[in-house]
């Protein structure tokens, strides 16, 4: 079965709590649940992480290539912007890493640092945009 690693980066831990007016009232645990049936639907593993400290997540991109993942796809969130080792992690693992935004962080004039190291990027679907991104996946890993 296709192993996936969903990231959930900085701030993600505040969806639903905070600027509701810009990404709604769904919380991570909802957003995490909805994914876990996107992968279920498309016959897909998914893990899920998140950590609001950039080194954790480098560390869960290199432990996810270690243990045999086929894919990542990343809502960086709060690392849209910054241009630290995750794009580093990013380029070093041999898996594609799609980036997700629920929203579309263009729109705000936002210019992503994460999106030119991963393979593909999903924006402005909601969080049917981890659907699409997973569905990516799939189609990938029949090649």
């Amino acid at each position: 079965m296709t192993k996936v690693l969903v990231i959930q980066g900085a701030g993600m831990n505040m969806r639903g709590k905070a600027q509701i007016e810009t990404f709604g009232a769904t919380t991570l645990d909802q957003i995490n649940e909805q994914i876990r049936g996107y992968a279920d639907a498309l016959g897909l593993d998914v893990e899920i992480f998140h950590s609001n400290i950039e080194g954790e997540v480098c560390n869960a991109l290199y432990d996810a290539y270690d243990r045999g993942f086929d894919a990542a796809l990343i809502n960086p969130a709060g690392y849209t912007t910054l241009v630290g080792p995750l794009r580093g992690a990013i380029t070093q693992v041999k898996f594609p890493v799609i980036e997700v935004h629920a929203s579309n962080p263009s729109s705000r004039g936002t210019v992503s640092a994460i999106q030119p190291v991963c393979k593909g990027s999903v924006y402005g679907f909601g969080y049917f945009g981890y659907y699409l991104a997973l569905e990516a996946v799939k189609n990938m890993a029949k090649r």
